[in-house]
């Protein structure tokens, strides 16, 4: 007769993988897979510019957690790899002590799980990239340039360079319309309304988007 205790114990266990008895004699029970085998997975399910962001953050669960079950990957592993993704964020003069690093690693991992969720793998509430939090974001640090270092700019631009009429034109353009570096690219001179001192900018509607949207700006 098996042991009362040992029987508990065993229906406790399977409770919380989201199992029953009959489950384990059933042949459409899917084995889970490591994190090196799924990875394939999430990456063919991910769009161009999700697999841009968040590439390096997963072959680095790969490199360092490649052999275990998906379900056998603790909370703690995970922080420890974004730790390590921290320590080693490229230092720059505008440098955030890496927490960028750590705050994208935390997303990816997100992101991995949320499709071994939706894959039916394991549950939500299993899921360690979400018992993570994410580093507190410091201050920004980016601000306006002051009139004086407008006018620094725009008073070098026009004393050097190989083409100063078009330097000072392009930096009258970005102060007049607030555009980014594409949106002067992509200028035409169809775009140019001279009647209503308009001028239409062509840009990525979100950073997936594959078609141009238009945007018009005065200017004087």
């Amino acid at each position: 007769m098996a042991d009362p205790d040992r029987v508990a114990t065993a229906r406790a266990l399977l409770k919380h993988l989201g199992l029953s008895p009959a489950d384990l004699t059933r042949p459409d029970v899917r084995a889970v897979p490591t994190v090196a085998d799924y990875l394939p997975c999430v990456v063919a399910a991910a769009s161009p510019g999700t697999r841009r962001a968040y590439g390096s953050y997963w072959r680095r669960m790969a490199d360092g957690l490649g052999e275990r079950r998906i379900d056998d990957v603790s909370a703690t592993d995970l922080e420890a790899l974004m730790r390590q993704s921290t320590a080693g964020a490229r230092s720059r003069r505008n440098s955030r002590q890496g927490r960028h690093a750590g705050e994208h690693f935390i997303a990816a991992a997100r992101a991995f799980y949320n499709r071994a969720i939706a894959d039916g793998y394991l549950a939500a509430v299993d899921s360690p990239a979400h018992r993570l939090r994410k580093p507190r974001r410091l201050p920004n640090t980016r601000r306006a340039l002051t009139p004086h270092e407008l006018e620094e700019i725009n008073r070098v631009a026009r004393g050097s360079g190989n083409d100063i009429i078009l330097d000072a034109l392009l930096l009258r353009l970005h102060t007049e319309t607030a555009c980014r570096r594409g949106g002067a690219l992509a200028l035409r001179l169809i775009d140019l309304d001279t009647d209503h001192a308009l001028i239409r900018l062509r840009r990525r509607a979100a950073r997936n988007a594959g078609s141009p949207s238009p945007q018009y700006s005065p200017t004087d």
